[in-house]
């Protein structure tokens, strides 16, 4: 198929990134964004053949939208850096965008494990689901990280979260303008090293934060 660029928002992830970068199959360029990190990261990323691009701004949809823009391939996929979710499952996904059967393609994550999944992110998945539901009319089982869509598409979103909110922010935006969103099952392991997001309690709660803010801006 056409070739992916695949971003890779990356804070302190240079434990994960030999595996993440091993995985990530034929046809597909790695963009890994650092966001801030001092364990090496970016070297490490650099070593091993991936596209670094530095976004000095904290925060998740800065890196994301980093990426984006750093990239050029025609389908561009998101994924965490953090060896949770395979990059060898995005060509299943992507191949769903070429072929005309949606427009933005989500992996919903299926955990290996009990511990892969921490409670309090699950319950409050749910909860933001059916809110989506309510808003924007469309059923999602979960708004997971992984997802794939065509690269002039995405920009033309004019995504302007830069904080947690930036994945809600693309389904919400991408379902105005009529875009087709499917979901597909997609493996989902315990992370490596210490999660800056849903593997806490306080950071669950930042996250449903920002993203109540979009909502309640898509509601008005």
């Amino acid at each position: 198929m056409e070739s992916v660029d695949i971003v890779l928002p990356c804070l302190d992830e240079a434990a994960a990134l030999p595996w993440v970068l091993g995985r990530v199959p034929a046809g597909c360029r790695a963009i890994v964004v650092d966001n801030g990190s001092t364990d090496g990261s970016a070297g490490v990323a650099r070593d091993l053949g991936a596209t670094v691009v530095t976004e000095p701004r904290r925060g998740f949809g800065a890196a994301a939208h980093a990426g984006l823009l750093a990239a050029t391939a025609p389908f561009v996929a998101f994924c965490d850096a953090d060896a949770s979710l395979d990059p060898d499952e995005i060509p299943a996904l992507a191949a769903l965008v070429r072929d005309g059967e949606a427009d933005l393609v989500l992996g919903r994550r299926r955990p290996t494990t009990r511990g892969a999944w921490p409670w309090h992110a699950r319950a409050a998945n749910r909860v933001l689901g059916a809110r989506i539901g309510r808003v924007a009319g469309i059923r999602l089982h979960d708004l997971g990280p992984m997802r794939v869509a065509r690269r002039e598409d995405l920009i033309a979103l004019e995504l302007q979260d830069r904080r947690s909110g930036y994945p809600l922010e693309m389904v919400l935006r991408a379902a105005a303008a009529g875009w087709r969103i499917a979901e597909r099952d997609v493996a989902y392991r315990p992370r490596v090293g210490a999660s800056k997001v849903t593997g806490t309690v306080r950071g669950t709660l930042t996250a449903v934060g920002d993203m109540s803010r979009i909502l309640s801006e898509a509601s008005r």
